[in-house]
């Protein structure tokens, strides 16, 4: 009797520790605490393609395989594009003209991504409630999988970004190519974020509300309506407590000033990326047993 006890003890704590392969699943309160991450990580690369259906299903809803829904992806941010250039250079006493546009351009599709990964990723795990309750995976695929859906509507964008670069003549060549560094950083961070606000929402239902407001007041914060370089000396020390900082700087060098990014902003941008993805995905995965009796 003492034998088949200690066998069923065991069992059950080997249920425990990788739940994604059990049989049965008991969802009930716990501390947080984080799962073996060996199988953990392995588990979320088993099911990547599980994150590639869901951001292919997101798309398909929001019209994204119609000649009409892929003209709106392209419209919507040129015309936002257009609206700023408006308030900030033309309304000025002097215009910039076609290289601050280009420079307005590349900054708010950038941003767009990032904001847009934010909005989905915090609806994602309460959207997927009925996954989470009837499914084993790891959640962190729900907000990844928003970040990959604005990816997806993010790459349109580059065709109209190189027509307008080749209209302002800005320089073409193989410099181009760090744009894809600082592009994977600005993704990092996103994924990071993601992670952290998605995990938030479920404790926290306001987030989705408060959310719009704080991305606004992040844009006008980074250096995307603006030149880094025109920052008043006495503010640059405030705009440099801006994770975003570094990145928008790095991509404007590249795309609109023509030359290799400066290391000091990859390595600031990188260390910020670093940061942000472990403290959401750690803070995910150490909550995501506990999603399922609070949704």
């Amino acid at each position: 009797m003492a034998t088949r006890i200690e066998q069923e003890a065991e069992q059950h704590g080997r249920l425990l520790e990788d739940e994604f392969h059990a049989e049965r699943h008991v969802y009930e309160p716990h501390k947080a605490g984080l799962p073996p991450m060996g199988s953990y990580l392995q588990e979320l690369w088993r099911r990547r393609q599980f994150a590639f259906e869901m951001a292919r299903t997101t798309l398909r809803a929001q019209n994204f395989n119609t000649a009409l829904g892929q003209l709106w992806l392209l419209l919507n941010p040129l015309l936002l594009t257009c609206v700023y250039f408006l308030l900030i250079d033309i309304l000025r006493d002097h215009s910039r003209g076609s290289v601050f546009f280009a420079h307005l351009m590349a900054g708010l599709f950038a941003y767009n991504f990032i904001s847009t990964s934010l909005n989905q990723a915090g609806r994602s795990v309460l959207k997927g409630g009925k996954l989470v309750l009837n499914t084993a995976f790891p959640r962190t695929l729900l907000p990844l999988s928003a970040v990959l859906v604005s990816f997806l509507r993010f790459l349109p964008t580059l065709v109209i970004f190189a027509v307008m670069a080749t209209i302002a003549h800005l320089p073409f060549g193989a410099h181009l190519l760090w744009a894809i560094p600082v592009f994977a950083i600005i993704a990092t961070f996103t994924a990071g974020m993601s992670m952290l606000i998605a995990a938030l929402q479920v404790y926290f239902r306001d987030v989705s509300s408060f959310l719009p407001y704080a991305l606004r007041i992040w844009l006008y914060a980074s250096p995307v309506l603006y030149y880094y370089a025109e920052v008043p000396r006495h503010l640059k020390h405030i705009i440099a407590l801006n994770p975003l900082t570094p990145m928008f700087a790095a991509w404007s060098e590249v795309l609109i000033a023509g030359h290799r990014p400066s290391m000091h902003y990859l390595v600031w941008g990188a260390a910020w990326a670093v940061a942000a993805l472990l403290a959401g995905g750690l803070y995910f995965i150490s909550r995501e047993r506990e999603f399922a009796v609070r949704l």
